[in-house]
């Protein structure tokens, strides 16, 4: 129904009965797993209504030069960023608005100009669509600014927003939205996926994708190794296992790297409790199957009240993300209650 979009064909398909029947609703929410397509989904839908779709991938966040420059304004001082909100608009009809800055959350600068920029008519056709990415990335003061929008959207306009979660939002958002909830990709459509993409070692990506095709193209296996080296460690030295000396190597080098996050070791960190909790299970179908052998010796003599609590603890430094938390301080505090625990 929509070219090269993989998965998920209820969602797509009532998107295209709106199109068809001419019924377009004003107000969408896509929600769904990181990387399962919800903003591709949302450029398809747009390039349906109003042409042009090789303008509006211009838009695209993971495009190289988009990632770039938004990499670039996290360096820039918060005034800087306020004075000149982060939008894309490759096409004039077509605006997105992503989460902005260190933290990456949708500003309320970003939704007074997204309040401005709706009034203006279509330069083409009868629509103008905006897409607000990681909605349930804005903070309060941007979700209530949103609201105004929501409550007297311009005839000409259509707001289609994302979020992992559609339950993170407020529910005066929700009610005044239409949802399309979308599913992990099959096994058999994430290998015609990673195969028609022609990427390496499609074993592993179908693996850790986790169903995402986005994840799949993205994941930097190099990377991703590193870091599952060092969270690897911070098991073993948390579970009492080893010393504490075996992980401060890892604690140190990740605290003195600037331009890495702490969120893509939780991303990994929770990978490696799920493939624990499958072993325990004498499940085979582990993501991390390359390092079974490791994984398989720390299921065995861990509990499963044990990894209950570490699954916990990364759920508290996921919202402490927020509040740019120092990394090695968080994470060896994380060994450190888990070990006295």
């Amino acid at each position: 129904m929509f070219d090269n979009f993989y998965g998920n064909a209820t969602a797509a398909a009532t998107l295209e009965g709106m199109i068809s029947g001419q019924r377009i609703h004003q107000t969408l929410l896509i929600a769904g797993p990181e990387g399962i397509g919800k903003a591709t989904l949302a450029r398809r839908f747009a390039a349906r209504l109003m042409g042009h779709p090789e303008m509006i991938e211009l838009d695209d966040l993971s495009l190289p030069g988009n990632l770039a420059h938004i990499a670039e304004r996290e360096k820039l001082p918060s005034e800087k960023r306020v004075e000149d909100p982060l939008v894309f608009q490759s096409h004039s009809d077509f605006l997105t608005f992503p989460p902005d800055g260190p933290l990456r959350q949708l500003s309320i600068q970003q939704m007074r100009l997204l309040k401005d920029r709706a009034q203006f008519k279509p330069m083409h056709g009868p629509y103008r669509v905006f897409l607000i990415d990681h909605i349930d990335r804005a903070n309060e003061q941007a979700a209530n600014s949103l609201l105004k929008t929501l409550e007297e959207p311009p005839e000409h306009l259509i707001l289609i927003m994302t979020a992992e979660n559609a339950y993170d939002l407020l529910p005066t958002i929700r009610s005044r939205s239409v949802p399309l909830q979308l599913a992990p990709l099959s096994p058999p459509e994430m290998k015609e996926f990673v195969k028609a993409r022609g990427l390496d070692h499609p074993e592993r990506r179908v693996a850790l994708a986790s169903g995402s095709p986005g994840m799949a193209v993205s994941l930097d296996l190099a990377a991703y190794d590193k870091r599952r080296e060092a969270m690897l460690a911070l098991l073993v030295a948390a579970s009492g296992k080893c010393t504490v000396g075996t992980w401060a190597k890892h604690s140190e080098s990740i605290g003195a790297s600037r331009s890495e996050k702490l969120e893509p070791y939780l991303k990994v960190l929770y990978l490696l409790l799920e493939d624990l909790l499958l072993l325990q299970e004498q499940r085979t179908d582990i993501m991390n199957f390359d390092v079974r052998q490791e994984l398989q010796t720390l299921a065995n003599v861990l509990s499963f009240e044990w990894i209950r609590k570490a699954v916990g603890r990364v759920d508290e430094l996921v919202v402490m993300l927020r509040r740019n938390i120092q990394k090695g301080i968080a994470l060896d505090a994380f060994v450190m209650e888990m070990r006295t625990g």
